[in-house]
This record gives C-alpha cells, structure tokens and sequence, in this order.
C-alpha cells in the first residue's frame, strides 16, 4: 500500500515538473531570480488559489512593476533595502507616464502583493524569511467617503428615470448593496411577498471579455436584506415591467433571470453602469460621486437615524462591525451625541437629576 502511495505521489510531482517546465514556470530552487519565483508564483499559486480579478491585479503588478524594478535580483540575495528603496523611487517619479509619483496607497498596494508572493517563498522552501516584513510601506491617510446630499440624492434619481439604469440606482442606494452584488442579482434572489434580497453572489467581468460570478469573500457576505416598502414597491413594479417586456419578445420572464438585464436577457456589464453613472453625476452636476458613494450614503443614513451599527453592517454585509464602524467614523460623533442626551432624557423623572444638580438644583463640581 505505502509503495504504490508514493508512486502516485511521484508520478504526480513529475506531472507538476512536466507542466511547469512547458509553462516556463519551473524553478531550478537556489538559482532562482525575483523573476523567476514571481512568475512560477502567479502560475502555481496565485492562478489556482485567487480570485480571476485579482489574478489580473497581481499579473500587472509582477510584470509591470516588480520585474522590470527588481527581477534580475537573485531571490535569496534580495534585502529590505531593496524594496524600501523602490517605495521611495516609486513616490517620487514612479507613474508610467513620467508625470510624477505614485499614490502612496497604490505603493502599499503594489508591496501587499510582493508580501503575498514572498509568503509563499517561504512555503515553498526558497527563502528563510519574507524581507518584506522588515520594510515600512508609505502610510496611507484616512480615505474620505464621499455621502451625497438630500438635494443631491433627488436630483440623481430624477434625472435616471429614463435612462434605463434608475432602478439600478434607487437599489443601489436603498440596500447599500455594492455594484457586483447588484448585477450578479436574479430574480430568484428576490421575495416580492415578503420584501426581502438574498445576496449570494457577485458578477465580475474580466479583461479577456469572460464574466466571473463567485460567492462573497467572507461568510457575512451572504445575507438577507429586508427591503423598505419604498424598495419593494419599485422592484414590484419592475418585475412588472421586465415581464412586458419579455412577452413582447415572445419570451417568459424566469426565476433564473438577471434582475439588471439587457432586452437579450444578458447581464450589464459593470463598466457600462459606471460609465452611464458618471454622465448622469455630470450632466446633473453633483461632483466627486462614484457609483460606490451610493453604499455610503445608505450606511450613513442608516446609523444617522439611529439604527444599530450591528444591522447597518450585516445589510453591507462587512466582515465586522468594527470595519463599519471605521468606515464610517464620522458619524460616529453625532451618535455619541445623541446617545449622551438620550441617557438624560432615561433618568429624567426618576429624581437622579437632582442627585446630579445637588439638593438646591445648583450644578457640582
């Protein structure tokens, strides 16, 4: 039994060497460049254990930027000095159109993925320690959210009535739902009756033209969203409307169906909601919006009601109520507020407030 394990082991450790050899992944451990081990890493590890997108992120990064800065390096020759010195170089003159430097979170980005590769270096037996540990990446400020005003909300949702793309938006902005999660939506995903959304999936579509529909990264990620009556009754009305429209082309609106759809059936493509979502922003002249700010306006108005972090991060569906509450940090404020008046208002009447004003009602301390 032991003799044949270890022949099906050998027999497909060789089938592995075979294959990188043919993929020009193989490498010889010891001699290996930074070269070398970065593109073994993005075609043994990163392709099998990544999203496709992030897959795409890494591949730019390792041959637009770590190759060409560090490649030649031999991997157990490369120090800390090194990569903090390409950091530097990077903040001051590393855009590729030669107009100034990086975005300090672009860098932090760029050495996650370094950090990542280097890991696996480790696992893999080519280097007793990731240098990148030892290296500061640039610090990266607080990045400001951008929550749109009353009159501003109005004007985007009257403005996108006829655009096709309205329901999309009031969605968008009802549920705090991201723009994958929206576009990988099908109507089986939907309970009318009981005004809820089952959020299981989210839709990508990569460079090559293919479109990537996976689970949320974290189990919090799929969760049930109660709908306002509001919601419900736009999505009612537009199941109403998508079911016309598919009899008039002889069709049968299904379970299966895209809820954001073209006449075809076929699902939107992400870079087509923004692209109409920045002409629409432009055209009613509300500045700085990504179609993300709809998400933050939601969770914003949310908690500035009063509603309890806990909810407001299970309907985003973040990992934590300490990501939400991090996110959103200025509202935070506010609430701390409102909560000090409120626990005044729960003694009021019970005769503590005199034990807070003295005998005489005059104020201690």
């Amino acid at each position: 039994m032991t003799s044949d394990l270890n022949k099906k082991d050998a027999e497909r450790r060789l089938a592995e060497l075979i294959r990188e050899i043919d993929t020009g992944a193989f490498v010889i451990p010891g001699k290996a460049t930074v070269a070398d081990f970065l593109k073994s890493w993005l075609e043994n590890y990163a392709r099998a254990n990544v999203a496709p997108r992030t897959y795409e992120g890494y591949a730019d990064i390792v041959n637009n930027r770590l190759i060409p800065s560090v490649g030649s390096i031999m991997l157990t020759k490369l120090t800390p000095e090194h990569l903090q010195k390409l950091y530097s170089e990077w903040l001051k003159s590393g855009r590729l159109d030669g107009k100034g430097g990086l975005d300090p979170r672009t860098v932090q980005h760029y050495h996650q993925c370094f950090h990542r590769a280097l890991e696996t270096a480790i696992k893999w037996g080519m280097v007793s320690r990731n240098v990148a540990d030892a290296v500061d990446p640039p610090k990266v400020k607080q990045h400001e959210i951008r929550v749109l005003e009353e009159d501003e909300i109005y004007r985007i949702l009257a403005a996108s009535r006829n655009t096709g793309f309205y329901e999309l938006i009031f969605l968008a902005l009802y549920t705090g739902m991201r723009r994958s999660e929206l576009l990988g939506l099908r109507w089986s995903d939907v309970d009318l009756l009981t005004g809820q959304i089952w959020v299981s999936r989210s839709l990508h579509h990569l460079r090559n033209g293919n479109t990537d529909i996976r689970p949320p990264k974290t189990a919090k990620g799929k969760r049930l969203i109660a709908l306002s009556p509001d919601a419900s009754l736009m999505l009612q009305a537009y199941w109403q409307k998508q079911k016309a429209i598919c009899s008039e082309l002889g069709k049968q609106l299904k379970d299966s169906d895209y809820v954001f759809a073209d006449e075809s059936g076929c699902n939107l493509l992400p870079d087509s909601v923004t692209k109409a979502w920045i002409r629409l922003v432009r055209r009613v002249h509300v500045p700085d919006a990504p179609f993300h700010c709809l998400r933050h306006t939601h969770a914003s108005l949310m908690l500035k009601q009063g509603i309890h972090p806990k909810i407001v991060q299970e309907r985003l569906g973040h990992a934590s109520i300490g990501i939400t509450l991090d996110t959103y940090s200025h509202v935070v404020p506010g609430l701390q507020e409102e909560a000090a008046k409120s626990f005044d208002k729960a003694l009021k009447g019970n005769g503590l407030e005199k034990e807070a004003t003295g005998k005489n009602g005059l104020q201690i301390g």
